[in-house]
Formats: structure tokens, sequence, C-alpha cells
């Protein structure tokens, strides 16, 4: 039972850790008019924050070869509420970008300490229990737009101080919770971070070729899908819509995903997902009509967010205890750092004059490509399952 509320408890913080980094892209628009900015400076904003989601990654992996894993999850949770506060309090863009990149940071840090300390929680159900926690996480993503549609009624800013409440409030919870719970053990071995990345680093090359440029690609479009949906004659609540209904796809992709991540090889299970991405993004742009865009909508949001869950439990369920920190913090800091910049190139790609489909069709193309680089590879026995 206490292992169960530290669970819920999780599950609690990492809705306002997602929450935090979702909630930028139904702002963009917000940002550029409040601030008279450009769609490059506005996407930059959401690019901070995936930034500060990847670059604690790396000494977060260190620090836990030191300090128990929920120590440092808790430790995020008091970075969040800080940082949102600082973003809710901003009147300028810097000040701005440096609360939305401290509220990366905080998401960084605690998926890094939280996932191991998940999989070593309930060592059997490793597919499964990710799949529920990140289902906790795409909730806030699904509720993110309607939410900021609400707190324009009053002051945008009210989104941020939400967060920095409900984060002050879980993360108090997650502490007492800890308190009660009898934590596994099997992370003590993992004590030299570099030795620990090292001796993995062909799982981790196999895991970042094939779900990294997925991730980068899936970056540019949903920070930037409201704005695409209008360009294809849906009013802003319209493609607000679309932008929900691509999360709302999510909640039932993690849940399924984690628990088929479980059942099936999952190195071929990860090349069909990304396969399936480079398909939907292709479908999607040449697609016209609301009903055939909340159909592909949901379709592409499905598909790329099974994505997450399956990578997850591929690291997680296959490297040891004596390295599974350092090697997935080492896994996570690239991957983050990699994704982290695709808001921020297609809003300049965009500023040259690209339209969207051009650059969706091209990046489908790419896509397609290396899966089939990969299927090769993984034919001839290269890619660690």
């Amino acid at each position: 039972m206490a292992r169960a509320r530290l669970f819920a408890s999780l599950c609690g913080l990492v809705f306002f850790l997602n929450l935090a980094r979702i909630i930028f892209a139904p702002l963009l628009d917000v940002f550029i008019a409040e601030f008279t900015i450009g769609e490059a400076t506005a996407g930059l904003i959401v690019t901070l924050a995936w930034v500060g989601s990847a670059s604690l990654r790396l000494p977060t992996g260190w620090v836990l070869t030191k300090v128990p894993r929920h120590h440092v999850v808790i430790a995020s949770g008091v970075v969040l509420a800080v940082s949102s506060a600082i973003a809710a309090t901003s009147t300028t863009v810097p000040q701005l970008m440096v609360g939305a990149f401290f509220m990366g940071i905080a998401s960084g840090i605690y998926f890094v300490s939280a996932n191991p300390l998940l999989s070593e929680l309930y060592p059997d159900r490793v597919g499964r229990v990710v799949g529920i926690h990140g289902t906790a996480s795409q909730i806030a993503a699904v509720v993110a737009a309607p939410f900021v549609v609400l707190t324009l009624l009053f002051d945008w800013r009210l989104s941020l101080w939400t967060i920095a409440a409900g984060a002050a409030a879980v993360t108090t919870y997650t502490w007492i919770a800890a308190r009660r719970t009898e934590m596994p053990t099997a992370g003590e071995a993992d004590r030299d971070f570099v030795r620990g990345a090292l001796s993995e680093w062909r799982i981790i090359v196999s895991a970042l070729a094939i779900v990294g440029l997925a991730s980068f690609v899936w970056q540019g479009v949903f920070n930037f899908y409201e704005l695409y949906m209008q360009s294809k004659g849906l009013s802003p609540q319209a493609a607000g819509t679309m932008l929900t209904v691509v999360f709302a796809a999510g909640v039932p992709a993690f849940y399924f995903g984690g628990d088929l991540a479980d059942r099936l090889p999952q190195v071929p299970y990860l090349l069909g997902i990304v396969g399936a991405f480079s398909a939907c993004l292709l479908l999607l742009t040449t697609i016209q009509g609301f009903v055939a865009l909340i159909a592909v909508s949901a379709l592409i949001g499905f598909v790329i967010h099974a994505l997450f869950p399956a990578v997850d439990t591929y690291l997680l369920e296959t490297l040891p205890d004596s390295t599974r920190s350092s090697a997935y913090a080492v896994f996570s800091s690239i991957w983050m750092l990699v994704q982290a910049v695709g808001s921020f190139v297609l809003g300049v790609f965009l500023e040259f004059g690209f339209t969207y489909d051009s650059l969706f069709v091209s990046a489908a193309i790419l896509l397609g490509a290396t899966v089939v680089v990969l299927v090769v590879v993984e034919l001839a026995g290269w890619l660690p399952d």
C-alpha cells in the first residue's frame, strides 16, 4: 500500500511537470501579441523549456550515484514550483525565458530520477507501470489547451500560477509518502557514473538512432500544430481542438503502448512506431476538412505517444541494476537535447518562407528512409535487444 501511495504521488507530480513543458505551446500566439515578437522568438521560448529539460539530465545521472532517487524527485518538484512562479511574474521576454528554462530543468531532473525508481519499485511490470505513469503525464497534455483557454478569460499568468501551486502541494505529499515507503535497493550497485554509461554505449546509441529523429520532428509539429491547423483554414478555436485531440489520443497510447512494450519484441516494435509516424505525418499534409483532420490528428497522436513508453521500457528492462540510472541519464539527456531544438528549427524555416506542408513532407520522407536503413541493420543483428 505504501508503494501504491508513492506511485500515485509520482503520477500527480508528473502531471504538473509535463503540464509545465506543454503549457507554452498553446500560449505561443499570446506571447507573440503580448511581447511583440516573431515566430522564431516564440519558438525559442518553447525550445528553452525543452533545452532545460535536457540540460541537467546528465549531471542528475551522476547525482543519482550519490543520492537516493526519491530525494532527487522531491527536489524537482521544488524547482518546478519556484520557476513557475518566476515565469508567472515575467514582464520581459528574457525573464519569461528564464522561467521556461528552469521549468524544463525541473522536468529533466524528475524523469531521470523517477523512471529508474519506477522500474525498481515494480521490476516485474516495468512497461505497465511506465505506461500508467505516462498516462498521467499525457492527461496534462490533453488539458493544457482548454486550460489555457479558460485562464485567458482572466489572465494567461493564471496558468503558470496554477502549476506553481499544484507542484508545491504534490511535492509535499510525495515527500510524506516517500518517508513511509521502504525503498528498493536495486540501484545501490550503480555507483560509477562514467563506467556505467560507457559500458552500455551500444544500447544508448541504438535507442537514439531509432527514436532521436522522430522526437525532433514531433517537437516542431506539436508546438506549431495550432498554427498549422489555422493555415489549413481552421479557426483558432477549432485549431486548439485539434491539438487537444492529438494529446487525448496519447492517453490510451501511453497505457496500451507500455503494456505492448512488455509483450512484443522491442526493437521491431519501436521501428514500427517510427515508420507509422512517418506515414501519418505524410498523410496529414494531404488532408483537408474538419472531420478528416480530427481523424488524422487522433491517429498521429496515438502513434507518436506510443513511442515514449516503448523506448523507456526498452532501456529500463534491458539495462542491469548496476548501470541503469547512469546509462538512462546519458540517453535521456542526449535525446532531450536533440528534440529540444525542433520547434526553434521549424520556426526558423518558417520565417525563411518555407511552408508547413513542404517541411512536414520532407521530414516524413527522411524518417521513412531512416526506418528502412535501421530495419536492414536490425535484420543484420547489429541492434541490441
